[in-house]
């Protein structure tokens, strides 16, 4: 089975900053694959390049089997994208535009149909301009889609939106998955990509960091876990540490939250507890929990904001 994006090597720079540095990933057909990364991280770059809007200083990209440049009129009917702002006019009423890309296509999904899962009917007379950020943002993605493509890459898909259209989004890339598109997505929200994606890669420095399956991914090697647990802020971590097996880490992320990382076994969870008791702390709300994806993002790309 042929890949649905095929990127081996990709460099990208502006200047003298490279923006990707050798970058490689594969995604499948009829998959969804999210492409994680902070803030400069190279994602959106690499995404654009796959799109066919920048192109690369080295290494290849091919999308469907083709180049997103040299064979951009081919790929066009075939490949959807959503765009976070930009590409429609601002006057357009929404309807209007969302008809008139439909008429672009040989076989588009229903107009009406679309609108009203993705709650744009009550505003189909609404000029652009006009719509709040979450109904633009419910339209680029309508727009994306509704000339049944092969392959749709979609950016940030729910910024902005309330819980009802998140949950609407996110059954649409279902079924879109289910009836065999390819999707591409990038996302700030782990929970987004740990519900929705077969596949997560994390870039940071224009480089992947760490790709598999969200389980493969928060369950790591060993199958590790975290035990988290609240008491009074700035104890002595240290004397915890000292019990525990070097593979654990000790760590007071908030004041007066603490996590044990690691293999945790039921001499690990015994020795937490009887330093608790040795140093006169009542662990509150003292839990055993499988990392999540934004466990992992943060312990790949560091908790240091970035602009």
């Amino acid at each position: 089975m042929s890949p649905a994006v095929e990127v081996v090597d990709l460099v990208k720079r502006y200047g003298s900053r490279t923006a990707v540095d050798g970058l490689s990933l594969t995604v499948l057909p009829a998959s969804v694959t999210a492409v994680l990364g902070p803030n400069g991280a190279g994602k959106t770059t690499t995404i654009e390049t796959c799109e066919g809007y920048r192109r690369p200083d080295a290494g290849s990209v091919r999308v469907l089997g083709l180049d997103p440049r040299a064979d951009a009129r081919a790929l066009r009917p075939r490949v959807g994208v959503m765009l976070q702002s930009g590409g429609i006019y601002p006057s357009v009423k929404a309807l209007e535009m969302l008809h008139h890309v439909a008429r672009l296509h040989a076989h588009p999904l229903d107009v009406e149909s679309l609108a009203e899962r993705l709650g744009l009917t009550d505003v189909a007379g609404t000029t652009f301009r006009r719509l709040s950020g979450g109904q633009q943002q419910r339209l680029s993605l309508a727009l994306a889609v509704v000339g049944r493509p092969e392959l749709v890459f979609l950016d940030e898909p729910t910024a902005g939106l309330d819980p009802q259209a998140r949950h609407a989004t996110w059954d649409l890339v279902r079924e879109l998955r289910a009836s065999g598109v390819t999707v591409v997505l990038t996302t700030h929200f782990m929970e987004e990509a740990e519900r929705l994606a077969d596949h997560v890669v994390v870039v940071d420095a224009g480089r992947v960091v760490a790709e598999g399956s969200p389980r493969e991914l928060t369950d790591g090697v060993d199958g590790q876990a975290v035990v988290r647990f609240d008491a009074p802020p700035a104890l002595d971590i240290g004397g915890l540490a000292a019990r525990l097996p070097s593979t654990v880490t000790v760590t007071e992320p908030r004041p007066g939250a603490y996590e044990v990382a690691g293999v945790i076994d039921p001499r690990v969870l015994a020795d937490v507890t009887a330093w608790c008791a040795d140093s006169g702390v009542m662990p509150e709300g003292l839990a055993l929990v499988r990392r999540s994806l934004e466990d992992v993002f943060i312990e790949l790309t560091g908790r240091r904001l970035r602009t």
